[in-house]
Parts: C-alpha cells; sequence; structure tokens
C-alpha cells in the first residue's frame, strides 16, 4: 500500500467507530438516567403504540376505579339511612305493642302517640336529606324508572344502574320506599292495628336494604376486578418500557470501551500520517 496524506482510512473508520460508540453510550446513559426503554418513538415504535395503548387502557382503568368507589361510599350511604329507618320503625313497633294493652292510660296513649309521630316525621326527614356528594339518594330522585348510573368500568356501556328509592313515612306503602304510616295508637284497637302497619314497613325496608346490599356486593367485586386487571397491565406495560438496568449497564461499558479503543485508533491513525511527512522533511 502507498504512503499518501489526503485520505486517512484508517482515521475515517476510526472515527465512525468512536460515533458509534458514543451513539451507544448516550444511548445508554439515557435509559439508565431516565429507568426508560422507550424515551422517544424511534426507539421502538411498535412497542411505543402498544405502550400508548395500555397507558389508555391504565388510565380508563384507574378512573373506573375511582367511580367504583364512589358508587360504593353512596351505596353504603343510602344503605346507612335504611338501618337508621329500621332502628326507628323497631322503636315505633314496641310502642304499638305497648298501646294494645288495656292497662294504659289516656295520659299514656297521648304520650306514645306522640314519640310515634316524631318518629314518623324524622323517617320522612331522613329520606328528604340523605345526600352524598350533593346528591339527594332517598328524595324520589333515583326511583322507579330513573335510575342512578355509574361508570364502573374503563370502555363505554361499563355502566352499572340501581334504583335508589325513596324513604315517606305517611304516604301509602309500595316496595319503593314509602311506608304507610298514617295511623296514630291513640286506642287500643289503632294500637294493635299499627302493629301490622309497622311489620308492613319494616319488611319494605328490609327489602330495600337487601337490594342496597347486593349492589354492594357487586361493586366490592367490581373493584376487585378492576384493581387486578390495572395491576396486570401495569406489569405489562413495563415489560415494554422499562429499562433493564442489568443489560444497559453491560452496553454502557461495552460503549465505553469501544469508545476508548476508537479514540486510541484515532490517534494511532493520525500518527501514521505524520510519519510520511517526515519523508518531506529529510
Amino acid at each position: 500500500m502507498g504512503m499518501s496524506i489526503n485520505t486517512n482510512p484508517g482515521a475515517i473508520l476510526a472515527a465512525v467507530a468512536a460515533q458509534r460508540a458514543s451513539k451507544m453510550m448516550d444511548e445508554a446513559m439515557t435509559r439508565l438516567s431516565t429507568g426508560k426503554r422507550l424515551n422517544s418513538a424511534k426507539d421502538d415504535p411498535g412497542a411505543l403504540q402498544v405502550a400508548l395503548r395500555m397507558e389508555a387502557e391504565i388510565n380508563g382503568l384507574a378512573a373506573a376505579i375511582k367511580n367504583s368507589n364512589d358508587a360504593q361510599a353512596a351505596i353504603d350511604t343510602g344503605e346507612g339511612a335504611l338501618a337508621e329507618v329500621h332502628t326507628l320503625l323497631l322503636r315505633m313497633r314496641e310502642l304499638a305493642v305497648q298501646g294494645s294493652t288495656g292497662s294504659v292510660t289516656t295520659a299514656d296513649r297521648t304520650a306514645l302517640n306522640s314519640e310515634v309521630s316524631a318518629l314518623e316525621t324524622e323517617i320522612t326527614r331522613i329520606g328528604s336529606s340523605t345526600t352524598w356528594g350533593g346528591i339527594n339518594l332517598l328524595n324520589g330522585t333515583y326511583s322507579s324508572g330513573k335510575p342512578i348510573v355509574f361508570q364502573i368500568g374503563p370502555r363505554s356501556g361499563n355502566t352499572l344502574s340501581f334504583t335508589m328509592g325513596y324513604v315517606k313515612a305517611t304516604t301509602t306503602a309500595n316496595a319503593q320506599g314509602t311506608l304507610g304510616l298514617s295511623s296514630d295508637v291513640l286506642t287500643q284497637t289503632k294500637a294493635s292495628a299499627y302493629i301490622d302497619v309497622i311489620d308492613g314497613a319494616i319488611s319494605i325496608i328490609s327489602t330495600r336494604r337487601g337490594s342496597f346490599g347486593a349492589v354492594s356486593n357487586r361493586l366490592d367485586s367490581t373493584l376487585a376486578n378492576l384493581t387486578n386487571m390495572k395491576a396486570n397491565i401495569e406489569t405489562a406495560k413495563g415489560q415494554i418500557v422499562d429499562t433493564d438496568f442489568a443489560t444497559e449497564t453491560a452496553k454502557l461499558a461495552r460503549a465505553q470501551i469501544l469508545m476508548q479503543a476508537a479514540t486510541a485508533m484515532l490517534a494511532q491513525a493520525n500518527a501514521s500520517k505524520n510519519q510520511t511527512l517526515k519523508l518531506i522533511g529529510g
């Protein structure tokens, strides 16, 4: 091979090798510093598309979990109000049983009836004032044909509909929650009849509480499933986008060695041309 100074193939090849090693170092250091294998679309376009879809799914599941927790809280609030109504009805039944005996005086019946009336008023108040997050739960807003709809999944149509019903003491009894407590206990006969009325009201409230409990159990299962789905997708996404520190550390060490070797060879190639110039100087 002739000796020339216009072209230095050795230096050119060494410079190219140094550039490649520098790029490898930059890539490894970026991945190690960010903890992510995918830092831009060019790193792996196909994997990035999959990761972005997973990210959307994860965000949707997180929102669905929050919605489900909110739904659970609303249902628990409504059921708690019904539990209090049930307690009041038990007390009213006790008063009706007391008034059903002939040994109770007129004054006693008047006192019993006053308490019964107060408890009826409280039952209606509970129905009209029980709210969660500004939503009236038991005043008829979400009664028959007008269910409350909870979004409990990440996609359209992943909903749960539930009829809350209402609680009213003195309106004609029905399964939605009106109790028909419009009589009194001022006489022995009325007090005795009132026991049956109270039993009917207790049955209505018990049925409503059962409905609330069933929905609450469903939401427990929904939350468990959503949490499991979110955890699995997050794990799969992590395998795609997260840095393998062992692999990247090895790549960085290799790139550093190649950089040192390329730099040394570049210096050697440049030095060989200096030897050629010495021929001119004699």
